[in-house]
């Protein structure tokens, strides 16, 4: 079997953000809104302990995959997915 991503890191994030779409868009009888948020807010901290340079690739990775998604709601999660967990502020 071959694999249809081209590293570990691409397939990680492309796992990591099937899940927090699912979870983003879940309704109450699917999730518990707590416990969705504690993982929203967990993986928030866990991408701010990463260094410059893996941020960096986050990015990128993320930009790569929202330019490749036909679908325009999980496009928008994903270019909004940076800003959203702290890879990026406003600078304003």
């Amino acid at each position: 079997m071959t694999s249809s991503y081209p590293s570990l890191t691409r397939a990680l994030a492309e796992a990591l953000v099937d899940v927090l779409w699912f979870i983003d868009g879940s309704e109450d009888d699917q999730m518990d809104q707590d416990d969705a948020v504690k993982v929203m807010e967990g993986v928030a901290h866990l991408i701010s302990t990463l260094s410059d340079d893996q941020q960096q690739e986050m990015i990128a990775l993320l930009g790569e995959m929202a330019a490749a998604e036909s679908n325009p709601a999980r496009r928008e999660f994903l270019e909004e997915f940076p800003e959203g967990f702290g890879l990026i502020t406003d600078a304003s």
